[in-house]
This record gives structure tokens, C-alpha cells and sequence, in this order.
């Protein structure tokens, strides 16, 4: 028996199609449009002709490529940049940093200021927090009504309810629930998300052939975190956050973890880990805040000579190999986009990695395993959350054909 689809059903999800096709695509014309989506010419005249009506879309002029080709020009469909606004939240080790990023995708305004998230109480980090935020909400240039939704990205362990961080390494406070903190003080949706999730976020936008059925995304900075990819969808896990790659166990009882438990991955690849085996220290001595430009100077001393600091890195090599290694043979070799400041130091980190790989069950197919590295994991956490909080805008208030700034049915 055949189940009919209700009108509204079938013109919400037709809607979001072509707002996709936008915003995957930039400036595509109606007829790019139809054929990334298999809607019909009319279908998707008729949907444009209403989305440049209630403002979500707007006509971009021929580019200069088209305007060459014979025949009538293309007009391209772009993203109305006022048709709404999100703001994008990211706590790191020290480090806060808050975006306004327009409907199109583009930054606007942005703030960063070092906070002491080692040591501050619970009132004075989640005040800071609240504080930038509503810094840039009370910018005079912006349209405060338009900001639809607001997006924070933390490391550490968030809830799968996207509400709350439960643990993180850069503070030893718990359950702090954000989301729920930034919605009642501004009255604007939030949620509450991982950062290295956010991460494979941002690489499915930025290269969606690559990065695609599965794959997997790593930091390697202060932590070792994992953002996980299977069959297109994120994983999150029932309870937590999902994939915490860094505290899976490498060594039992070995190196002390900033999370308190011994032997974990991180305990020998995160930042301090490296230092702390660089500098001759004890396993059992306390994980240290080590800053960027002190790694750089670990790693270019340790290409300079076979020492005590290039055997950090393969020890840390090491540690990350076996667990990949152990992950492929759940999952099947995947690729992985290394991120963060030791990702600069992958040279250093390879050798050890794919030897460690290839003697696990996971590692059949080493050689075919492939890495991409990016030294800056900031951009990513905030077009991560950007997207995250963009195409909920787009999905859940535009594509049912509802204004971001009235709440109403468009008629």
C-alpha cells in the first residue's frame, strides 16, 4: 500500500532541497539546481520565486565565466546574508573566543580574550562566557532580532542532548549546562556541542568528496580529541559526546592523563605528554599547560636531532597508531584529518603511527590509510558550529516557511 505525502510535508522537504543546493553550492543557477536535486524546472521556479519574496534567498548576477557562454545568462541563487544571523561560541584551554556569522556563512563580528579556565570559579567562567556574548549582541550594527540560534563548542565530554559540558580537561568543573544558561539569559536557542565534532563538521563542508561516508577527525593539541563520521551522520553516542579517542586506554596503569586515570592515548600524544617526555620527566608528573609557540620549538628541535624530543613524538606516534589501528578494525581504514598545533608536527608523529597501525588488526590495509593535517583548530570548531546552527536554521525555521525574525507562517 502506497503512503501518500501531505502537501505541506512535501513542500517543506522540497524547500530545504533547494536551500541546500545554495548553500552547498554558493550561486548556483535554477538549472544547477535541478540537477543536484532532481526537483523539476517548475518546482524549483516556483519555490525560488517564494524564497526571494519572504527574503531567505536573493538573485546574484551572471559571473563572468557564464557571462561568456552563449545563449541568455544564468542568474545564480545566493543566501540573503540578512535573512539571519547565528552566533558561535568556543571555549578552549585558556581561550575564548566568540563570531556573529551572517546567513550566507560569513563572520561579521568577532571577539577573543584569554580567560584562566584552569583556575577560575564556576560563577566567573560561565559569567565570562555570558558576558562576550552579550558584548556582541548589543552591537549597534546588529539586527539583534535576526540572531536565530546561538552554537558554543567546548572541548571535552558534552551530552548527545547537545545541553550541558559534563567533564572537559581545561577546567576541573562539571556539568556546567551552557546551552541552557546563554538561552535563558538571551531567549535565543543554543546548544552545547563537542569541538572535535564540530570539526568533522566544518571538513564535511569544506571538502565533501574526501570527507564524506567516514572518516574521522583528530586533534592533537592540549588534548587528543575525535570527531567521528560513519555513513554521513556524526556519531554522539547515547549519553556523551561519543568518540573520546584521547582517554581510550593505550598502556594500563601507564603516564598520567590530565583526566585523572593512567595509560590513556593522550597521556602520551597530547601536548603536555610530549613536553613532559621531551623534558625527561616523570610519567606521574602533573600535565602542564605548554603553549604553541613552545611546542613549535619542541618540534623543530626535534628535526634538528635524534634526541629525547624526537622520541616524544614517536612515543606519541605510538600511542595513536595502536589506537587507530584498534579503531579500524571495527570500522575499516577511514580517512583522517589531523588538527591542531602538534598536527604541524605530524612529520615527527607518522612514522611511528603507521608502523604502530600496521601491526594491529585494523592495519591490513595500512598503506592505503591516508591523513591530512591542519595546525589551527579554531576556524574549524567555529564554521563547525556555524554550520551546525545555520542548517537548523534553514531546516527548522525557512524550510517550513516560517520568517526567523516574526515566528510566522509565511501564507
Amino acid at each position: 500500500m502506497s503512503v501518500g505525502i501531505r502537501h505541506d510535508d512535501l513542500r517543506r522537504r522540497n524547500r530545504a532541497m533547494v536551500i541546500s543546493a545554495v548553500r552547498r553550492a554558493g550561486q548556483p543557477s535554477r538549472t544547477e539546481i535541478a540537477a543536484t536535486t532532481g526537483l523539476s524546472h517548475s518546482t524549483i521556479s516556483a519555490i525560488s520565486s517564494d524564497l526571494i519574496g519572504e527574503g531567505i534567498l536573493t538573485e546574484s548576477k551572471a559571473s563572468e565565466t557564464t557571462s561568456l557562454k552563449r545563449g541568455r545568462p544564468q542568474i545564480g541563487l545566493a543566501l540573503n546574508p540578512e535573512a539571519a544571523a547565528v552566533v558561535t561560541v568556543v571555549l578552549s584551554l585558556n581561550f575564548l573566543s566568540v563570531a556573529v556569522i551572517d546567513y550566507s556563512g560569513h563572520v561579521i563580528a568577532e571577539e577573543q580574550r584569554r580567560v584562566d579556565t584552569l583556575t577560575m570559579p564556576r560563577d566567573e567562567l560561565v559569567g565570562e562566557c555570558v558576558a562576550i556574548v552579550r558584548r556582541r549582541l548589543e552591537d549597534p550594527d546588529l539586527d539583534v532580532g535576526s540572531v536565530a540560534r546561538i552554537a558554543m563548542g567546548i572541548q571535552g565530554i558534552t551530552d548527545s542532548h547537545a545541553r550541558a559540558m559534563l567533564w572537559s580537561p581545561i577546567t576541573p568543573l562539571t556539568d556546567i549546562a551552557f546551552a541552557d544558561i546563554l538561552e535563558k539569559e538571551f531567549g535565543i536557542p543554543a546548544t552545547m556541542e563537542n569541538d572535535c565534532n564540530m570539526m568533522a563538521i566544518a571538513l564535511q563542508w569544506r571538502d565533501p568528496v574526501r570527507y564524506r561516508d567516514n572518516f574521522i577527525a583528530i586533534l592533537l593539541s592540549h588534548g587528543i580529541g575525535m570527531g567521528l563520521v560513519l555513513k554521513g551522520e556524526l556519531f554522539t553516542g547515547t549519553h556523551s559526546s561519543g568518540g573520546e579517542f584521547g582517554h581510550m586506554i593505550h598502556r594500563p596503569g601507564g603516564a598520567l592523563c590530565r583526566c585523572g586515570r593512567r595509560g590513556c592515548v593522550e597521556a602520551y600524544a597530547g601536548n603536555y605528554a610530549i613536553w613532559r617526555a621531551a623534558m625527561g620527566l616523570s610519567e606521574d608528573a602533573e600535565p602542564t599547560d605548554v603553549g604553541d609557540p613552545e611546542m613549535r620549538a619542541l618540534a623543530a628541535k626535534a628535526r634538528l636531532e635524534d634526541g629525547a624530543e624526537r622520541e616524544a613524538y614517536r612515543r606519541a606516534g605510538e600511542a595513536l597508531g595502536y589506537g587507530l589501528g584498534s579503531l579500524f578494525a571495527l570500522i575499516d581504514p577511514a580517512p583522517v584529518a589531523m588538527v591542531g598545533v602538534s598536527a604541524a608536527a605530524f612529520d615527527l608523529i607518522e612514522p611511528a603511527l603507521r608502523e604502530a597501525i600496521a601491526q594491529t588488526a585494523g592495519g591490513q590495509h595500512s598503506k592505503s590509510i591516508s591523513f591530512d593535517t591542519e595546525p589551527n583548530e579554531l576556524p574549524l570548531i567555529r564554521e563547525g558550529c556555524a554550520m551546525r546552527a545555520l542548517t537548523f536554521v534553514d531546516q527548522e525555521i525557512f524550510a517550513p516557511g516560517m520568517q526567523a525574525r516574526t515566528g510566522k507562517h509565511v501564507a
